[in-house]
């Protein structure tokens, strides 16, 4: 791979560039590291959209949860521009009608100023058991909510209930994919990573031992390693 590939790096649902900083420091020396802005449009193909207007004309493109449909639109846009993809604890699927229900809840509750209460509640169910209690987790989280505010989480998460079905276009993609998980994500199964491992020809799944839905954070060493041979592998 030519060292000054860049790298764009797209955060998930109420979540910022925080998510990705103990990575980025082990994925800079392949090449300038970009983390693109989801929080300003309401639908994926418009977040796609900007997301190509404002990065390099070609990059490894790497997207967690959320970040991951994002990574999806942008792959049909312009699949040209994409040197390899790593799709983090993602899924191709698109929103049943109970997860569609369930988001139509928390945005009311959002407008209500409830975000935050929102967040804390889900807590639990976005790490590993043994983070449960992880102070320093829950502020990350916290933080992050602030960065995003009301107004971008209700737009992320009406673009996400409209996102499409991306499994009929997994076949399409050629380039190096990593796909990354935790062994104990409740909030998207890990299920659906194999899921897309399988219909990507030549992907890679790594599954993180003691790992949630956050695994930057979590587990920043073995996901660095992860990213970081997905760097360095060859592009064919």
């Amino acid at each position: 791979m030519d060292q000054s590939t860049p790298i764009v790096l797209v955060p998930g649902l109420a979540s910022s560039a925080r998510i990705y900083a103990p990575v980025v420091p082990a994925l800079w020396r392949f090449g300038p590291v970009m983390i693109a802005n989801h929080i300003r449009d309401d639908s994926m193909a418009d977040i796609a959209a900007r997301v190509l207007r404002e990065a390099p004309p070609r990059f490894a493109l790497a997207g967690h949860s959320m970040g991951g449909y994002i990574a999806f639109e942008i792959m049909r846009q312009a699949p040209e521009r994409i040197v390899k993809l790593a799709l983090i604890n993602t899924q191709a699927r698109p929103d049943t009608p109970e997860a569609t229900a369930r988001r139509r809840g928390l945005m009311e509750r959002a407008r209500r100023g409830e975000l935050r209460a929102v967040r804390e509640e889900s807590f639990p169910e976005l790490v590993h058991p043994s983070r449960r209690n992880d102070a320093d987790l829950l502020r990350l989280v916290h933080a992050q909510d602030e960065d995003v505010g009301v107004e971008g989480y209700l737009r992320q998460q009406t673009a996400i209930i409209a996102r499409v079905d991306s499994r009929p276009t997994l076949a399409t993609i050629t380039c190096p994919t990593l796909v990354l998980t935790g062994d104990s994500d409740n909030t998207i199964p890990n299920a659906f990573s194999k899921e897309m491992a399988e219909g990507i020809a030549g992907a890679r799944l790594v599954i993180l031992a003691s790992c949630g839905h956050l695994p930057q954070a979590e587990q920043p060493e073995a996901t660095a390693r992860a990213l970081t041979e997905w760097l360095a592998s060859q592009v064919v």
